[in-house]
């Protein structure tokens, strides 16, 4: 029995480790059935539920009845009467215990809930007027799970019942709350006020309109705006649009913010606040994080007016021509650290050599060796500028990483994520290179070999100034840290078993005569080279080969040549595919996102800020961009031709209708000469033939109006007299 307590207690441990907790929704699911069938079990509840008044009123007189009780989640009866939208049963409880309208649900996931949160839910208008009438408080918090802002909720309606109200789109309800005390401004736990959670709501037009009844109640002595409180993260109401691509409310929110100079013909010229748009001074820029949203309807915000004319005026002016110097300037900087190390000082090695295979005859100098003749001062001064070059970029990038989070810093492809990682590690591998070098460490090769491939590679990275060059880059990104590093995997586990077994095959031949195989780092690196199809099987045929060679090559040869390089290669076409739908807008995005760094990292005397300033044109301290833009009206010409065609249609399907109609009357219209057919046919055809031509006659009249300037353009001026038919659009 002694022996049986600790092997007891290992399978409990086992258990619990394997099975940790129940699911989260299987433990709702049970909790939603557990209050139903409290409800069933308790008298009041269900009578709440079932509005049964006489029952009710029997349960209020009798003293023994507890009006509190609470059901499976923490509810009562006034809760669960609002719940099922029984109006009486709920003016019932409330007359007998008035408490109960303050009451919240005390148990999970509806925690903080009151009957009034309920009723606006709902959208029982009077159920909502009695509950404030007996007193509800119009600022209870509901702040359960069930009301956070995560994936696994269905809902975010904040935790006010005001917030409730705006994003259940009840204009009355959300009247009555204000008139009753509620806070505009109040936030909940993120910080969000009901601006900000209507921004998340998917229907976006009531949205857009109970963001506006919001605002006419926002008054009073504050020193701020409503649409200007931030939430705990620092985003206000207008950013918080671009970041999750509310491209139907940021339009809205910027037809509000736009002065239109004026309008002649086609053409508009329309002044566009940039107030939080220009990232130009600011800490938490728009654009910023707009190009950073994890969520691609972000990036549709780069496309509307006034952000694309704003982003296309600061690269053209500014960007690229400060982004093609550094890159320049990066190319200069690593030929001068490329010549360093291929004149790196060298010199002959002095010890002999102790194996047949060591064919070094060269060897790193000592750092009193190293910087004698004048060859040696220009290296060092070479040396100097790729080093201080090092220390630049470590400068350059450790304060962003610090501020936006390594994470997010290193894993978005727009803002240049891997990119970073490589020039980092150049610039560091740079420092650990010239450590070596100080204190005499031989086997500096190493990491100037890696230095060398990191920094060339860098210079991709000013590619996506380039129209031509910028999306294939993002191709390569997508492909090398989706595809290649999945496929590596599985080649590695192949090459692992290939090479164990060809090692194993050859392990008591003569090595001198098969090389490839002749240690285990070797023979992994001969695998590497067949399966990337670099040399062909690297066996001695001039000498009797193991049986076993020969069967593993062959599968070897099947599996890594014909299924998993044909499968890298389709899994690259698969993902071709899909980055090439929206490469161009990434690329779009990676541009803004090289924008907004080059305005934040240069001086202000280099990059003064974009657009006109309001205080010299008495429009107050704002920036504005002015945006001239051109209306084609040959829209509405060609809706009026389709009209005029579409009419003719609808008069040959009403003349085909009543065709029928005549047809079905019986024996009469059989008996009717031959020539009664002919003739209706002739006028069928003459009325749709007639109303073809006035289509055509529209077209053909309103081409030659532009050759003879005094002919009616009926195509503009359809309807107006000659007794025609009118159209109205």
């Amino acid at each position: 029995m002694g022996a049986k307590g600790p092997w007891i207690q290992f399978q409990k441990l086992l258990s619990s480790w394997l099975v940790r907790e129940q699911d989260s929704d299987q433990q709702l699911d049970e909790a939603y059935m557990l209050q139903q069938k409290r409800i069933l079990e308790s008298p009041l509840l269900q009578a709440a539920k079932e509005n049964d008044l006489c029952t009710l009123k029997r349960l209020l007189q009798d003293q023994r009845c507890d009006f509190r009780q609470k059901g499976a989640l923490g509810e009562m009866a006034l809760h669960v009467a609002a719940l099922y939208d029984n109006l009486e049963a709920a003016t019932l409880l409330m007359e007998a215990a008035p408490s109960l309208v303050m009451e919240p649900t005390l148990c999970e996931p509806f925690v903080g809930q009151t009957a009034l949160h309920i009723a606006v839910m709902n959208q029982n208008v009077n159920l909502v007027r009695a509950l404030l009438s007996h007193g509800a408080s119009v600022s209870a918090r509901a702040t359960g799970l069930a009301f956070q802002h995560n994936p696994h909720n269905l809902i975010y309606y904040g935790e006010h019942p005001l917030s409730f109200a705006a994003c259940v789109g009840s204009e009355e309800i959300v009247r009555l709350l204000i008139e009753h005390g509620a806070d505009i401004r109040a936030q909940d736990s993120l910080g969000n006020t009901v601006l900000h959670i209507l921004i998340l709501q998917p229907n976006k037009t009531f949205a857009c309109q109970m963001y506006n009844l919001l605002l006419s109640y926002d008054g009073g002595d504050h020193l701020q705006s409503l649409e200007l409180i931030p939430n705990y993260q620092g985003l206000t109401p207008f950013k918080m649009a671009g970041v999750e691509g509310n491209t139907v409310m940021f339009q809205h929110l910027m037809q509000k913010r736009k002065r239109i100079q004026w309008s002649c013909g086609p053409l508009t010229s329309t002044l566009y606040d940039l107030t939080e748009i220009d990232s130009w001074g600011e800490e938490l820029s728009f654009l910023e994080l707009v190009v950073s949203s994890k969520k691609r309807e972000a990036r549709q915000i780069l496309e509307q007016t006034p952000v694309k004319e704003l982003v296309n005026l600061k690269w053209r002016k500014y960007g690229r021509p400060y982004f093609c110097i550094l890159g320049t300037l990066y190319i200069l900087y690593m030929i001068c650290f490329t010549m360093c190390c291929v004149y790196r000082p060298l010199k002959f090695r002095a010890d002999n050599r102790t194996h047949s295979r060591d064919n070094t005859i060269l060897q790193q100098k000592l750092l009193q060796e190293a910087y004698v003749t004048y060859q040696d001062y220009i290296r060092l001064s070479g040396e100097l500028v790729s080093v201080t070059g090092a220390v630049i970029i470590l400068l350059v990038e450790i304060p962003d990483i610090l501020r936006v989070g390594a994470s997010r810093y290193f894993g978005q492809t727009v803002l240049g994520g891997p990119f970073h990682v490589i020039i980092i590690s150049y610039a560091s591998l740079v420092l650990v290179t010239m450590a070596m070098r100080l204190t005499n460490v031989q086997g500096e090769v190493v990491p100037l070999s890696f230095a060398l491939v990191l920094g060339w590679c860098s210079v991709m990275y000013f590619a996506r100034g380039l129209q031509m060059l910028g999306p294939f880059t993002i191709m390569i990104q997508k492909m090398i840290f989706g595809d290649l590093m999945r496929f590596c995997w599985l080649m590695a586990t192949v090459i692992l078993g290939f090479a164990s077994a060809f090692f194993i095959i050859f392990q008591t031949e003569d090595p001198s005569s098969l090389g490839e195989f002749s240690n285990y780092p070797t023979a992994l690196f001969s695998t590497f080279e067949l399966f990337l199809t670099i040399i062909d099987g690297p066996a001695n045929y001039s000498v009797d080969l193991p049986f076993m060679y020969s069967i593993t090559y062959a599968t070897f040869a099947i599996i890594a040549t014909l299924l998993m390089l044909n499968l890298f290669i389709a899994m690259m076409g698969d993902t071709h595919w899909r980055v090439a739908q929206e490469r161009d807008e990434l690329w779009r995005a990676q541009v803004v996102a090289t924008t907004v760094l080059l305005e934040r990292k240069m001086p202000r005397f280099l990059w003064p800020r974009s657009g006109i300033c309001g205080c010299d044109y008495g429009l107050g301290d704002r920036w504005f961009l002015r945006v001239e833009t051109h209306h084609d009206q040959n829209p509405l010409r060609v809706l009026r031709y389709v009209e005029a065609f579409k009419n003719s249609d609808k008069e040959e399907e009403q003349e085909q209708l009543s065709e029928k109609q005549l047809s079905a009357n019986g024996s009469e219209a059989l008996r009717r000469p031959s020539l009664a057919p002919q003739a209706s046919s002739l006028s069928r055809n003459t009325s749709h033939s007639s109303s073809s031509h006035w289509g055509w006659e529209i077209v053909r009249r309103n081409t030659l109006g532009h050759l003879n300037l005094g002919h009616l353009n009926l195509g503009l001026d359809v309807g107006e007299g000659d007794g025609e038919e009118v159209f109205n659009f």
